[in-house]
């Protein structure tokens, strides 16, 4: 047997008073458009701003459904959106805020599982990374400058 040591870099910026200022702005977009979430069910809001190569914004917010399976995260809804209305575009950087309804988390939240894997598919199309900035509602923000960094041993065509 024999071990396998995976590590990671991810910046950290103690605010978003601490991103360039367009970051800043899209940063204030992804929190702007976590408020238009629908999430009648978990309570739970996200919302994301992608920047593509054209120089077009894209957003996106999570939306539920009784029947659970049915919603989307923002992420996805996002990139889905990218991906359909510009589908010749390179997603360059994606920014994201996420927090319950009923409070003002502080700590950064990440993709979920199934939004890595959509973001993944993205990377590998395009062959090139997607730098992701990720937040709660304030406090820190975090940067990878690329989905490996928080899913390094992804799944992709190469196994299919």
């Amino acid at each position: 047997m024999k071990q396998i040591s995976i590590t990671t870099t991810i910046s950290v910026y103690n605010s978003i008073e601490e991103l360039s200022e367009f970051e800043l702005q899209m940063m204030q977009k992804a929190i702007a458009v976590r408020k238009t979430a629908y999430a009648p069910y978990s309570k739970f809001k996200v919302g994301v701003s992608l920047v593509l190569d054209n120089g077009k914004i894209v957003t996106g917010s999570n939306q539920e459904n009784a029947a659970y399976p049915s919603g989307l995260c923002a992420e996805r809804v996002a990139i889905f959106h990218a991906g359909s209305a510009f589908p010749n575009s390179k997603i360059k950087q994606m920014f994201i805020s996420a927090s319950p309804e009923n409070e003002e988390l502080e700590v950064p939240i990440p993709p979920c599982g199934a939004c890595r894997q959509s973001i993944a598919e993205y990377e590998m199309k395009q062959e090139e990374p997607i730098a992701i900035f990720f937040m709660g509602a304030t406090g820190e923000v975090y940067k990878t400058d690329s989905l490996k960094n928080i899913l390094p041993l992804l799944f992709d065509k190469k196994y299919l």
